[in-house]
């Protein structure tokens, strides 16, 4: 399978290029984000790309978005990205890979909730015994299961920069008290809601983050992508075992070998051995099969 690393569409204005997406606007009301093959790791976008993981985020985004419409209106349209794409011989960039989303201006936080004490939040934990400013009991040990999940912010970085974990006092002076309040109370339920439907596939949704933006009238809405493998930590139920860095579904799995480096986790990311590569790619597809198995 040929990887898509960065998208060319001619006839497109392309108004952003993220970590993972390339957005492109289609008018005033609408753009067409492309999932690329693009892998970041520490907020650095790696040199090598994963074949597919693209077509994957895009698969299990929509299908989540689609599964949590009754907790929060989402950026998509349903508008099919091949009807506004003025170049067919373009198609194969974004065939699968692509939506047609509502123009939304983004909220400047990243909402993080966890129900494991995992990553930043375990470091953050071990430095001071709390994760953005939230006191945690003592002898919590990693990958331990918390008693419930916690609302965990964290500032949206430029890509190259890294994303820094906040309070909650420091969300509320970013977008207001009444907008913090919702962000966090709808963050929770949609991490509880997807809990319960993962838990009934062998899957532990350790934490994952979500990004908001407000449409025209002011409203939220949920956006970019949602519950993915890029976005979360996926961990197979039953090799669950606290005290350890959990066999993962996701880029847990990358961060982990990068771990192992010599690499300051600033740009030039190191480039990754074929074999990272291609056990990332595998394990994108088994968290996609394990999600959405059965499925309706």
């Amino acid at each position: 399978m040929n990887a898509v690393t960065k998208t060319h569409l001619t006839r497109l204005a392309c108004v952003h290029r993220g970590k993972v997406r390339d957005s492109y606007r289609v008018d005033d009301q609408h753009l067409l984000i492309v999932a690329t093959d693009r892998l970041s790791a520490f907020d650095v976008v790696l040199p090598d790309p994963v074949p597919g993981k693209g077509k994957v985020l895009t698969e299990v985004s929509n299908f989540w978005f689609a599964r949590t419409e009754h907790i929060v209106r989402n950026h998509l349209t349903g508008i099919d990205p091949l009807s506004v794409l003025p170049n067919p011989d373009e198609k194969d960039q974004i065939v699968g890979r692509s939506v047609v989303v509502k123009a939304l201006t983004p909220l400047p936080i990243e909402a993080v909730v966890r129900g494991y004490l995992i990553g930043s939040g375990y470091k953050d934990y071990l430095a001071n015994g709390a994760v953005c400013g939230i006191a945690l009991r003592d002898g919590l040990r990693q990958a331990e299961r918390l008693r419930e999940p916690l609302f965990t912010p964290a500032t949206k970085a430029a890509a190259g920069d890294h994303d820094e974990n906040i309070t909650f006092e420091q969300t509320v002076g970013l977008v207001g008290p009444e907008l913090a309040e919702r962000v966090r109370d709808i963050s929770i339920a949609l991490y509880s809601h997807a809990v319960e439907y993962a838990a009934l596939r062998g899957i532990i949704i350790a934490d994952t983050k979500f990004e908001f933006g407000l449409d025209a009238d002011g409203d939220l809405v949920l956006m970019d992508e949602i519950l993915t493998p890029d976005s979360s930590r996926f961990w197979p139920a039953d090799t669950y075992e606290v005290g350890t860095s959990p066999m993962s579904y996701d880029k847990q799995f990358v961060r982990d070998y990068l771990e192992t480096l010599v690499w300051d986790k600033t740009p030039p990311g190191p480039k990754l051995p074929e074999d990272i590569l291609t056990r990332t790619a595998a394990r994108y597809e088994e968290a996609r099969y394990a999600l959405l198995q059965g499925s309706d």
